[in-house]
């Protein structure tokens, strides 16, 4: 089964609109971070990995789920709780106060555990106490990792495309970005080393599905008489004819996304929640912001051949 096989849809004309629709939600995701900045001191709700706090591994005897444990430590209320190594092994991160001693939050958690489970048998492997200035550095070094992904992902599509897509990609991939973040911040979801994975994660998929697009748009150009058509037509064309596999490509990842949101516990939905948001805007990006953009550097800048420079001497506004 193959869909949209003679789809026809103009996209490009669309554009105004969905320039609007994400205006709108960019400056909301902005107007949530300063009230964050107000009302928490910072754009975002950082986590443990990036503020700061204390490290608590145990190991059970016994049969122990992740859910047991956090209902142990407090359910909705209770720290970041991963499984580690072997399957009743269990790491616990949670946020310490200026001042506070280790011992203290290893004495607390090991009380509400005992409490709650008094016939199970533990031991605490490890601990460890992550300083704020460690946490600041991640932070920073959470920010270069995805100006990097910035950087490689203009310099690879320069060589393996034109400037103009790498520009245009970038342009999509940071909407993409401001999106997510704006979301993050309205909805207060904690940042921890696996958010910022997530967020790695959407710049990857956004920019494959617009080099997709931009692959099709390069093939038909390359077509006889190509370069004597309208851009935007050209850019519809490809568009609709890579829209099949658009479609297909986000529909099953976004079913086995939902799949772990259901299925994954509270461990991973975080982490599941943003990349189930990115793949619906990398996807809606990739036709509504790339490919108008493209066009727009296109026109402004005069790139192409002399036919193209000829039908539009004058910048034209997208």
């Amino acid at each position: 089964m193959r869909l949209f096989t003679d789809a026809a849809f103009h996209f490009i004309e669309a554009r105004k609109r969905a320039y609007a629709l994400s205006a709108v939600v960019i400056i909301a995701g902005i107007a949530a971070m300063a009230f964050n900045v107000a009302t928490l001191g910072s754009w975002l709700r950082y986590g443990v990995d990036f503020t700061g706090g204390s490290l608590v591994q145990v190991r059970f005897d016994g049969n122990v789920t992740a859910a047991d444990l956090r209902d142990a430590l407090g359910g909705a209320e209770s720290p970041p709780i991963t499984r580690f190594g072997e399957e009743n092994e269990f790491v616990i991160r949670a946020p310490v106060e200026e001042g506070t001693e280790l011992a203290a939050v290893v004495g607390e958690v090991q009380a509400q555990i005992s409490a709650a489970m008094p016939d199970v048998t533990y031991e605490v492997v490890r601990t460890e106490l992550v300083g704020a200035k460690v946490g600041s550095e991640l932070q920073q070094k959470a920010g270069l990792a995805i100006l990097f992904s910035f950087v490689t992902t203009l310099i690879y599509l320069a060589i393996r495309f034109e400037t103009r897509f790498g520009l245009a990609a970038v342009i999509a991939t940071f909407h993409d970005i401001l999106i997510a973040l704006g979301f993050l911040a309205a909805f207060r979801v904690e940042i921890s080393l696996a958010t910022v994975a997530a967020l790695l994660t959407i710049v990857g998929y956004s920019l494959n599905d617009t080099i997709i697009v931009f692959d099709r748009v390069r093939e038909n150009r390359g077509k006889k008489g190509a370069r004597k058509r309208d851009m935007v037509d050209l850019v519809n064309q490809s568009i609709n004819e890579t829209l099949p596999r658009t479609i297909m490509t986000s529909a099953t990842t976004l079913v086995v996304l939902l799949c772990l949101l259901v299925l994954g516990g509270a461990v991973i939905r975080d982490f599941t929640l943003v990349l189930i948001l990115g793949i619906v805007v990398g996807t809606y990006s990739s036709i509504f912001v790339a490919s108008p953009a493209l066009i727009e550097i296109q026109r402004r800048w005069g790139v192409g051949s002399e036919g193209e420079k000829k039908e539009r001497p004058q910048p034209a506004t997208v």
